[in-house]
């Protein structure tokens, strides 16, 4: 397989992956782009190299923006914006985990927070309800905490000690 063949395969197939991991394909497309990428691209570049409209790549970039996980580039004597994916596997890791708990865990909280605490009747449909959605809320709670756990882990002295010494 050559290079063009392969890397055109990884943006294809990262962005099929992306629309099951909650962000759409085009999003996931340019991020594979950007990811591969050794210098940072042009969105003029992107445009071409997905043949996406410029809107539909200044939307996904600046959704990626918001993610923390493109950044925009300057070059000297250029006037037109460059950009970039964060490299760092584990820094991509942790700003997605995050992102994703503010968008999708949380949301789901309140809701669970709120629906389990509702007035009962004290019928036994009712009861079930509520015990199953605190349970769920119990459950979703311990699920982010260690998600966020992990995530500050890679941040403190021991969690770079102990990343350290397992590679």
């Amino acid at each position: 397989m050559e290079f063009r063949e392969a890397k055109n395969k990884f943006v294809q197939t990262w962005g099929a992956l992306g629309s099951q991991w909650g962000i759409n394909k085009t999003m996931a497309q340019i991020h594979a782009l950007l990811m591969v990428s050794n210098d940072a691209i042009s969105m003029e570049d992107i445009m071409e190299e997905l043949q996406i409209s410029r809107g539909n790549a200044s939307m996904n970039l600046r959704a990626l923006m918001d993610w923390g996980i493109v950044y925009k580039e300057y070059k000297a004597g250029e006037r037109r914006e460059f950009f970039t994916a964060e490299k760092n596997l584990d820094e991509l890791a942790v700003k997605i985990a995050r992102e994703r708990s503010k968008r999708e865990i949380r949301p789901a909280l309140k809701v669970l927070k709120e629906v389990s605490s509702i007035e009962t009747n004290n019928s036994d449909e009712a009861n079930h309800f509520i015990d199953q959605t605190t349970k769920l809320y119990d459950f979703v709670l311990k699920a982010d905490n260690m998600l966020e756990k992990a995530t500050e882990f890679k941040d403190n002295w021991l969690g770079k000690l102990v990343l350290k010494i397992m590679k």
